[in-house]
């Protein structure tokens, strides 16, 4: 029996197997041709994940790059299916294998049956056996294999690319919390925006990215530098800039103060006796963007509480579905499953 974790995220698709552990983690995109044919517009699939998104900015006028999942849903089913399919045959899962497989999707806080839906329909198609879901404040806390207990809360944030998770829960399920729909995408948006009005450069999303992964800290008088290759606006020619922590930091600084206040709005939501046990536990945080220097510590001081963060904060969800799966006190009261 072949069982699998999978976390469909908007930048990237994460998959774990039981026994393997992270056998796939690859940009959740695919390039599509759009070609003209008897008056009839015909579209075909170019390639997937990595190789699809190395095209961003340099892909030609008939070659788009599709995202099918958009702040934790997926807005193009067809291909978020072909996606998938694409990936199943990476890790050497069948479709005849896929019958006997157990796979458990990671989905946002709160998903709607709409969603599901969804991924039950990629399931269908993909011929998987049986498919759980959970949440990913679920399995994100599962990820730092802390204890979970119906009488323990536990408090867990997981900072994604198109979403931030935010819940606190027992093993009877949340006592508060939702999905939001900001994350390390927005800063590399507004990454953009600062270099074309302060620098006069355009600049892609690729090198957006980098730039946050390089230079992104919360470290105070932190002083790191890359150089970004652009355009120049005005003058339509190559541009390179030099570009330094403290340009970025009040960027960075902005999206993560306004995941604070949602945190906090959580806690002020919370009974008494809730609020002062993970004030006392602390925060279980998961997500990419936990790499960023300081950024851990930022949120503990402004929260004035302690924070947990895994070794490989960007696997936590996934390896957390993982032990879900594996675990049947778990699965019985942190997943779904849908027949």
């Amino acid at each position: 029996m072949i069982k699998l974790a999978i976390d469909f995220g908007s930048q990237i698709t994460k998959i774990y197997m039981l026994g393997a552990g992270v056998v796939l983690s690859e940009a959740t995109c695919v390039a599509v041709e759009q070609t003209v044919s008897e008056e009839k517009t015909v579209y075909s699939v170019k390639s997937f994940g990595n190789k699809a998104r190395a095209l961003y900015g340099k892909a030609a006028k008939n070659t788009h790059i599709i995202n099918p999942v958009f702040e934790g849903d997926i807005v193009n089913l067809k291909l978020a299916t072909a996606l998938m399919a694409h990936f199943f045959d990476k890790i050497e899962v069948s479709s005849r294998a896929a019958k006997n497989c157990e796979v458990i999707f990671v989905l946002p806080c709160g998903a709607t049956e709409e969603l599901k839906d969804k991924y039950l329909q990629i399931a269908e198609e993909l011929n998987i056996g049986l498919v759980y879901f959970t949440q990913t404040p679920f399995a994100a806390v599962a990820g730092h294999n802390a204890t979970i207990t119906e009488s323990t809360p536990v408090f867990s944030v997981d900072i994604g690319y198109g979403t931030t998770n935010i819940a606190v829960f027992s093993l009877d399920g949340i006592i508060n919390g939702y999905s939001i729909n900001l994350g390390g995408g927005n800063i590399d948006v507004h990454i953009m925006d600062y270099m074309a009005e302060n620098h006069n450069v355009k600049i892609g999303a690729l090198t957006a990215e980098r730039i946050k992964n390089t230079v992104g800290s919360l470290v105070e008088d932190d002083y790191k530098i890359t150089v970004a290759d652009g355009r120049d606006i005005k003058k339509g020619t190559p541009e390179s800039v030099a570009v330094n922590t403290e340009h970025i930091h009040g960027v960075i600084k902005l999206y993560i103060d306004k995941i604070i206040e949602y945190i906090k709005l959580v806690i002020t939501q919370l009974p008494a006796e809730v609020s002062s046990s993970v004030m006392r536990g602390g925060l279980y945080l998961s997500g990419g963007l936990i790499k960023l220097d300081g950024l851990s510590d930022y949120i503990s001081v402004a929260l004035n509480m302690p924070v947990n963060c895994p070794e490989e904060p960007q696997y936590a969800s996934v390896i957390g579905a993982g032990s879900i799966l594996s675990t049947p006190a778990l699965l019985e009261s942190l997943a779904e499953e849908e027949e």
